[in-house]
């Protein structure tokens, strides 16, 4: 078995030059695949507001749905490092709010949280480890600000903007985070951000010089409908594959082919002379 994977091992991994390996999970199975596959950060993202629990954006996400799916994925992990999404409105009012929050997280089996933000959010990030939880930073396009950016757009194109992410990225490594998602951010600014940090940068749509990179499950497998992002990589059409199963599981039944002998149980010979005595008629073919 592989070692265990820990914020301290993250942090080697920068200071190796080795790339890092993230990917969300949201329940047990997915958690054990993704886990046996060798990924270094499992992530329950609060993405599971559009590809778990069909919401438009992932503000509608609650700490009890998110609780609701760390354990899950908790019981499933056993070597990856488990980080549990903050929800929206979960670390926003108080350090004090903040930390009970977090620490819900932590006693179902998370071994850290993200939360989205920069500058603003140095008291919180101060609080969460001062009460001993690591924590992983977000900024960039921060799904939980969309209504603030008018939607789903890359952020840090002009360059008070870009000038403005590197400056998050600085605080929130002088504040003690152990890395930062670097979120629909242009190359060069990743770049800038990637190489001045000490700790590591994680991108979804950042480019490739970040020190790693993480995904939705559902979208590197294929399994999400309609429209993805251009930093996607389908690394499979299991929305295909399922599609074509499922179709072949309604025609074998139409056609009495599911289930054959293979898949059924039978009598012993003795009870079925016993049942054919009094229910014969019903026995016949």
């Amino acid at each position: 078995m592989m070692e265990k994977v820990t914020v301290k091992t993250i942090l080697e991994k920068k200071r190796k030059g080795e790339k890092i390996s993230a990917l969300t999970a949201y329940d047990y199975s997915s958690a054990i695949i993704v886990d046996n596959a060798g990924i270094d950060i499992i992530l329950v993202g609060d993405s599971l507001g559009n590809t778990i629990l069909g919401y438009e954006s992932t503000l509608p996400v609650t700490m009890e749905d998110m609780l609701h799916h760390v354990k899950a994925v908790a019981r499933g992990r056993k070597r990856s490092l488990l980080i549990a999404d903050m929800p929206y409105m979960s670390f926003h009012l108080s350090p004090q709010e903040t930390v009970r929050n977090a620490s819900l997280f932590m006693r179902e089996g998370a071994e850290g949280v993200k939360i989205e933000g920069g500058k603003k959010r140095i008291n919180m990030v101060k609080a969460l480890l001062d009460a001993e939880i690591p924590v992983m930073g977000h900024i960039g396009l921060t799904p939980q600000s969309i209504h603030i950016f008018g939607g789903y757009r890359v952020q840090g194109k002009e360059i008070e903007s870009a000038k403005a992410l590197i400056e998050d990225a600085i605080a929130l490594e002088e504040a003690g985070v152990f890395s930062i998602v670097l979120e629909s951010v242009p190359t060069e600014v990743s770049k800038i951000i990637t190489k001045i940090l000490k700790i590591p940068t994680i991108g979804i749509g950042a480019g490739p010089f970040c020190d790693g990179q993480i995904l939705v499950f559902h979208d590197l497998l294929g399994l999400t409908p309609g429209y993805l992002p251009k930093f996607v990589r389908k690394y499979a059409d299991l929305q295909k594959i399922i599609d074509t199963s499922i179709k072949s599981y309604i025609e074998d039944i139409k056609n009495g082919k599911f289930p054959d002998e293979r898949e059924s149980y039978h009598l012993s010979e003795e009870i079925k002379e016993k049942l054919e005595r009094e229910y014969g008629d019903f026995l016949k073919d």
